[in-house]
């Protein structure tokens, strides 16, 4: 079978700044593979890079078993950040002008005679997605398509990419929201232009652990871990401390006459992705 999407070690480099650093990952058909990372991680140059639209610096990127070119590009539903609508125009006139491009029937029972900029940041959303799927393509490339929505937008946003792949196309998702990960098939982490863990949600989490840290002294707690260069976040009431053990927290805590209890627990996507970035 074709893959939809592959890229292979690539590299992008901005002068000085390796912004993908050898970065690797496979979308297949019927699956939606999100590429997670905090801003400036690498996922807008690699989606960038995969599309053509950015010359990168060695590796390898195809679409559909192609490098891009126009008529694969074709097949492909793309939503960037900017959304890639004419904010001049109304939603009607950006749908007619893809219809135009594409050769796809008009779709019926969408009619909005505002002007996109007119539109609240929810609807601008509806519409991108509405406009990247006229044309029923095969893959679907979406650069943050939930960012600056509410929760309900967002999961009303990720149904759709849902209905779409589950009708055998392809999704490459990029996003910042980790608690989005329950949405996706595989996942692939990227942190400083690298791909730093891939797989399944149950697949990453699986085996890592946290330790959970409870007293009365969480302040005091909070600055003696950190002091000692483990990295601890607030949970609740309690403190998380990641890529450490009860031994090593303990021991810290003691030291400094802190009492409390220390609980090796299972990770959170969260910590196992802080844990990835940081080595």
């Amino acid at each position: 079978m074709t893959k939809l999407v592959e890229v292979s070690e690539l590299v992008k480099r901005y002068s000085e700044q390796v912004a993908v650093d050898e970065a690797s990952l496979e979308v297949d058909e019927g699956e939606v593979v999100g590429l997670l990372g905090a801003n400036g991680a690498g996922k807008t140059t690699l989606i960038r890079c995969l599309l053509g639209l950015l010359d990168f610096d060695s590796g390898r990127v195809s679409l559909l078993g192609e490098s891009p070119n126009r008529n694969v590009l074709r097949r492909v539903g793309y939503v960037p950040q900017g959304l890639g609508l004419y904010s001049e125009l109304t939603v009607e006139e950006n749908l007619d002008f893809r219809r135009e491009i594409f050769g796809s029937p008009r779709i019926e029972g969408v009619v909005d005679d505002r002007r996109v900029d007119e539109l609240p940041h929810g609807l601008q959303r509806r519409a991108a997605f509405t406009a990247a799927l006229a044309h029923r393509p095969q893959i679907l490339i979406l650069d943050e398509p939930t960012s600056g929505v509410g929760p309900w937008t967002r999961a009303e946003l990720w149904d759709t990419i849902r209905a779409e792949v589950s009708n055998g196309a392809g999704a490459l998702v990029t996003t910042h929201h980790l608690d989005e990960a329950e949405y996706c098939d595989r996942l692939v982490l990227m942190a400083a232009g690298r791909v730093v863990k891939s797989g399944s949600l149950s697949e990453l989490i699986s085996g890592e652990t946290a330790v959970e840290v409870t007293t009365d002294r969480r302040d005091e707690a909070f600055a003696a871990l950190t002091e000692a260069a483990l990295l601890t976040v607030l949970s609740g009431s309690k403190l998380r401390v990641v890529s450490a053990d009860e031994q090593q927290v303990t021991r810290i805590l003691s030291a400094e006459g802190i009492a409390g209890h220390a609980a090796a627990v299972a990770a959170s996507l969260d910590e196992v992705f802080i844990a990835t970035s940081a080595r």
